[in-house]
């Protein structure tokens, strides 16, 4: 009899893992967030977090490869190159970035600041300098990052930074650019990538940058096919 009674109860109610929480993709951040926290890190000089902020917008790495970052890899003579190639922990691929001038000086001040040399990272941890940071100290720096500028650190993560330079290009007015969703790695404009500037020929340019492989046969086969008619 009792034991009826006991399965006859309601069994309790199970609370969703994701209830209250911030769950999806992190977005980006806006140019002027990228501009506020660099100012902040500069008047409070911070070289290597001015450093580490720029580093990991330009090469768009994931975090565990920011933290993974070699001084041979981006300054192999002592100071910052204009390219540099990572090799990526979760794919095993060659990524090669570009740093920009601003990037380059901050590495350059913090190297110089700290005294870094080849053959070590170039974040390290706080009690043992020959170890790197860990992927936690960075995500807990870019939480203070965020947070110093007056926004929510619950809303942004370190996948922010990554997806940061290619949504600034992609928002980039009147200036045509090349886009890999797959790799989300977007190449700035060079001169190699920017056609001139006749209005009718950027249009199609542009049109035929952004149409997918797979589509580009299917009307070039639907093209051969009228034309054999």
């Amino acid at each position: 009899m009792q034991d009826n009674a006991n399965s006859e109860l309601p069994a309790p109610k199970r609370i969703p893992w994701n209830k209250g929480k911030l769950t999806g993709a992190k977005p980006p951040l806006r140019q002027k967030h990228v501009w506020a926290i660099r100012t902040k890190l500069q008047i409070d000089q911070r070289p290597r977090d001015l450093a580490m902020f720029n580093l990991a917008i330009d090469s768009k790495l994931r975090g565990c490869d920011v933290v993974a970052i070699k001084v041979e890899d981006v300054a192999p003579n002592g100071y910052a190159v204009d390219r540099a190639t990572v090799r990526q922990k979760k794919t095993g691929r060659p990524v090669r970035f570009e740093l920009t001038d601003q990037t380059r000086q901050a590495v350059d001040d913090y190297i110089r600041t700290a005294g870094k040399k080849p053959g070590g990272f170039l974040f390290t941890a706080r009690r043992r300098q020959e170890d790197r940071m860990t992927t936690r100290q960075y995500a807990r720096l870019l939480s203070e990052w965020i947070a110093g500028i007056g926004l929510d650190p619950h809303q942004f993560g370190t996948h922010s930074l990554r997806r940061t330079k290619a949504t600034l290009i992609l928002n980039r007015p009147h200036i045509p650019h090349i886009y890999d969703s797959r790799k989300q790695h977007a190449m700035s404009p060079t001169l190699h990538t920017i056609p001139p500037t006749n209005p009718s020929f950027l249009s199609s340019w542009v049109s035929e940058m952004r149409t997918p492989p797979r589509q580009k046969r299917f009307e070039q086969h639907k093209l051969n096919s009228t034309s054999s008619r």
